[in-house]
């Protein structure tokens, strides 16, 4: 019983193999349409990122609050308040908003301690250096006038970072190749399925209804010749032969 068992199983995996070898037959035989797909998609995902990515330079600079805890989040809020923000904007000669100016800057709190971190993001790498270390300039000669808080104190000015945060991604082009791989395989399955050529011994067994007893090797017309001359050259020297017994 176990052997019997044993059989039918490694029919059932030669019949896997069988199958698995087809596929890879069918992929073989139209395989550049893969590497087709792959190049398309990955061509069109480096354009478009290339084309619809605006590098973005971040920096920061960082300021100490001498202030108590409760005090700490409305100092931290009026550092993007209108008021300074326009400041900012008309020492800077800049053509945006005090809104738009406000929301390239983010400010944090470091740890739960007195430092305050100014971070800016812009297009331009000296712009970003300089909008940070303009805001902290303002915010510690305006917040004495709007607070009555002279407790600011400027603790590092913000360096230009010349690499952009948003730098090209290989990821785009990864998934992009994933999606070619799929999409060139998908369309070689479908192109054979609308393929009506039979050109395996079981398709053909399939469509005559009757088993393949053989097969006839294609015929090479160069070794066609050859051997053709060859037995002419054999039938001569038969003949000769038997003139000869005469």
């Amino acid at each position: 019983m176990s052997k019997m068992k044993r059989i039918v199983y490694n029919d059932e995996q030669l019949g896997k193999e069988i199958n698995l070898k087809e596929y890879w037959d069918v992929i073989k035989g139209r395989i550049w349409i893969v590497f087709a797909m792959v190049i398309f998609a990955v061509g069109a995902a480096y354009a478009y990122s290339y084309m619809n990515n605006t590098p973005l330079y971040d920096t920061s600079t960082r300021m100490i609050l001498s202030t108590e805890d409760e005090n700490m989040n409305t100092l931290m809020v009026m550092i993007k308040d209108p008021i300074i923000m326009e400041q900012v904007k008309s020492d800077l000669n800049l053509e945006q908003s005090s809104e738009g100016l406000a929301n390239q800057i983010e400010v944090n709190r470091l740890e739960d301690s007195e430092v305050i971190q100014i971070s800016v993001t812009a297009n331009d790498p000296e712009l970003a250096a300089s909008i940070a270390n303009k805001t902290a300039e303002v915010y510690k000669n305006e917040i004495v006038n709007i607070l009555e808080f002279e407790q600011v104190q400027l603790l590092s000015k913000a360096e230009v970072n010349p690499y952009p945060n948003n730098e090209f991604q290989d990821r785009n082009l990864v998934i992009a190749g994933v999606f070619g791989i799929i999409a060139g395989i998908g369309l070689i399955f479908l192109l054979d399925t609308l393929d009506g050529a039979v050109k395996t011994r079981e398709e053909v067994e399939d469509f005559l209804g009757i088993p393949v007893l053989g097969f006839v090797s294609p015929m090479n017309r160069k070794n066609s010749t050859t051997k053709k001359k060859k037995n002419k050259g054999q039938e001569v020297e038969v003949r000769g032969e038997s003139v000869d017994i005469k």
